[in-house]
């Protein structure tokens, strides 16, 4: 089957790609991920997955610009279902590339992350496949996650340590309970947080 991936970056791509291609699937990446911020860490996450790419001769649709504003009006005052907004809108932009390059479906990396919600990114884009019409290949990649890590890691691949968006940023390194930052960063740093 022809398939659409959607990858948020080059180590979560690692498992889901070789999997897909184990199974038989003709495999092409999309990078398209507004979410990331701040500028620097969009183009080390985008850098990340052209290396991959590189490596795995992995074709990619790739979306380059940084649309910060239009993300941020999404999500404003509406920051409790930030993470709904933005599957939704990756989700649903890659259905839209999978019926407009005539793929049998899409599927994405957010299956991968033990650290997203995983039944929400599922009944999204099966929602985004019901109303775009085109299909959502479901499947948990999360029992691949230690192996797509060492691999990735072997590879060298840039890793992150956040989700993407500010808030995710922000729960990952701002001190807990008010506090000076730069402590809490010294702190994680030397491994005490």
């Amino acid at each position: 089957m022809r398939l659409l991936l959607h990858i948020c970056c080059g180590p979560c791509a690692v498992y889901p790609v070789r999997v897909l291609r184990e199974a038989g699937h003709e495999v092409r990446g999309l990078f398209f991920n507004p979410n990331i911020q701040p500028y620097q860490e969009f183009a080390r996450r985008l850098q990340a997955l052209e290396d991959f790419a590189r490596h795995a001769g992995l074709p990619v649709i790739w979306h380059r610009s940084y649309d910060l504003e239009g993300w941020l009006r999404m999500v404003a005052f509406r920051e409790a279902e930030r993470c709904r907004l933005c599957y939704y809108l990756r989700l649903r932009q890659a259905a839209r590339v999978a019926r407009g390059g005539g793929f049998a479906a899409f599927t994405s990396t957010l299956l991968y992350s033990r650290y997203q919600k995983h039944e929400l990114v599922r009944e999204l884009g099966e929602q985004a496949a019901r109303e775009v019409g085109v299909d959502f290949y479901y499947q948990d990649f999360r029992e691949g996650w230690t192996a797509g890590v060492a691999e990735s890691r072997a590879l060298g691949l840039y890793r992150q340590a956040y989700c993407g968006c500010i808030f995710s940023e922000r729960d990952r390194f701002a001190p807990r309970g008010g506090g000076d930052p730069e402590d809490a960063r010294k702190g994680r740093l030397r491994g005490e947080g």
